[in-house]
């Protein structure tokens, strides 16, 4: 007896982590943001997610996203994958926003999925999936992706109050009651419930989908008066004609009429109100991990689906861009075997998080056939700078009406809300491709549009971080036939061929003739 009491002694402080900490899978949480830019100072409300994640491991100061939009933004985080592979193309049930036809072809194969099913996570899910969840036309809440132990979904797009949560299945209606139903608290506190209630004896995976700072941006009662004296930042792109650039940014009127600054200016403030909870949400994690002796054993991911724009060549507000503004996004995380005060200019993609949730769970993402790559090396200084990818793809396909009058009710359904001067950001023909290359000699955006010029804007980040100049017309044209095949591969790309070297990078040969010749375009003169 005295044997077996010892033996069961071992196994209890085993599972507790008392000893044998080296041997436990680590677990994972990723904290993820609506909306958050990280161009135009969004994290400035965050200072207890700065020091708690970022200042606690490694900062990454060029993560892109796949498409500056939610729902595709989205999607390529779940799938690992650019939106021509898994096809979300926006917000819409028809652009495949958590349709049927998404359900049946990716939502069995997102890295969460794996996560439970290959490695014995058990995973936690709690807040905005994809912004059509829960439409009755694709399932209703009824409706629980595969890959979630515990399911805590947010019907269709963000809200602060009267929404409906799916809770495994079950509709759960939410009224406008601070004490119970602000959202950003009821994710904290359920994220906490299930931190309590979860198994000792396996790893986990939480995803926690916050949604701030999207509108429209309620901010819980003690924080609605914080930031009174802020603006929108001024920056050298602001209320400013955007000359030589694509026909929707050409209509922008400059400078926008004072009730239109006025505006920005007060949703500007309104955006970092409701981050103040945000802020609080991440302290309460990272606390409880503390608290529960599981912190070190527990990877923190803090970044957004898509960046933001307030002013920036005179387009009021929204996303949905080419440029900085809206496809940067910030990325922190800590973890085991990751150095405090930590930061890398190394390009990663949002299309890297999935394989590198995998990659840390153990799981062999080679057999995967997401377009990303992990950045855990990184992460852990195992790999040399000069041996990372240098570019990155970003897609983005417009949804309204093909019609070039900036009035937005002429655009029909799918098109977002007018504000004052606005601009239809989500025209059809706001449809374009480009190539973000971050290399030691060069960096640089390379972008085409779909449209009948192939119209071309190209920008040297290093001299003009604001993107004021399009150097499409000046550059050398070698380096555009360069870009421009470059594209061509990395759109016709999937799982392995995505991952290949960029232009830039040292150990590729540049050979056009390897370039799918038969997708290749001679570059037409832009405008």
């Amino acid at each position: 007896m005295g044997l077996l009491r010892c033996l069961l002694i071992c196994v209890t402080l085993w599972s507790n982590g008392v000893f044998g900490k080296s041997s436990r899978r680590p677990n994972i949480v990723l904290i993820l943001t609506d909306d958050l830019d990280i161009a135009i100072g969004g994290l400035t409300p965050l200072p207890k997610t700065k020091k708690l994640i970022g200042d606690a491991g490694i900062s990454f100061t060029n993560a892109f996203v796949a498409s500056p939009l939610c729902c595709p933004s989205r999607a390529s985080i779940l799938t690992g994958k650019y939106p021509h592979n898994h096809h979300v193309i926006n917000n819409t049930l028809e652009g495949n926003c958590s349709s049927t036809a998404w359900q049946k072809s990716q939502e069995a194969h997102t890295f969460p999925a794996l996560l439970r099913a290959d490695d014995g996570y058990q995973t936690f899910f709690a807040g905005k999936y994809l912004n059509q969840y829960g439409h009755a036309e694709a399932g209703g809440v009824e409706h629980v992706p595969p890959g979630w132990n515990h399911w805590l979904g947010l019907e269709k797009n963000s809200k602060y109050y009267n929404y409906t949560l799916s809770v495994n299945g079950k509709a759960e209606a939410h009224g406008a009651d601070y004490s119970k139903d602000y959202l950003t608290d009821v994710l904290a506190n359920r994220s906490l419930d299930f931190l309590q209630y979860k198994s000792s004896l396996q790893p986990f995976f939480m995803l926690v989908s916050i949604p701030a700072p999207h509108s429209p941006w309620t901010s819980a009662p003690q924080y609605e008066h914080r930031f009174n004296s802020t603006k929108a930042p001024r920056g050298p792109n602001f209320n400013i004609h955007g000359k030589d650039k694509h026909w929707l940014i050409r209509q922008a009127k400059t400078p926008m009429t004072n009730s239109s600054v006025q505006f920005l200016d007060d949703v500007f403030r309104k955006r970092w109100r409701t981050l103040l909870s945000v802020d609080d949400l991440v302290e309460k994690l990272v606390k409880r991990l503390e608290v529960r002796a599981e912190l070190e054993n527990t990877y923190v991911f803090f970044t957004s689906d898509n960046g933001y724009h307030t002013g920036q060549f005179s387009l009021p507000l929204d996303k949905r861009q080419l440029y900085e503004f809206d496809i940067k996004v910030p990325l922190m995380v800590r973890g085991p075997n990751i150095k405090p005060n930590q930061t890398s200019r190394m390009p990663v993609a949002n299309v890297d998080l999935g394989p590198t949730i995998l990659d840390i769970a153990g799981h062999d993402i080679d057999k995967t056939q997401m377009d990303g790559t992990s950045f855990l090396p990184l992460m852990e200084g195992k790999v040399n700078s000069s041996s990372w990818r240098t570019d990155v793809l970003v897609e983005y396909e417009g949804e309204g009406s093909n019609v070039t009058d900036p009035a937005c009710p002429l655009l029909g359904p799918g098109v977002s809300e007018c504000f004052p001067d606005c601009v239809c950001e989500d025209s059809y023909n706001n449809t374009y491709a480009c190539v973000r290359t971050v290399a030691p000699s060069v960096n640089m955006q390379y972008c085409e549009f779909d449209d009948n010029e192939v119209f071309v804007e190209v920008y040297n980040m290093t001299a003009d971080p604001y993107q004021l100049t399009n150097i499409a017309k000046t550059i050398d044209q070698e380096v555009l036939e360069k870009m421009n095949h470059r594209l061509m591969m990395l759109q016709s790309c999937s799982g392995p061929s995505c991952r290949t070297p960029g232009v830039y990078d040292a150990r590729y040969k540049f050979d056009p003739r390897q370039m799918f010749p038969s997708r290749s375009r001679r570059l037409k003169k832009t405008k």
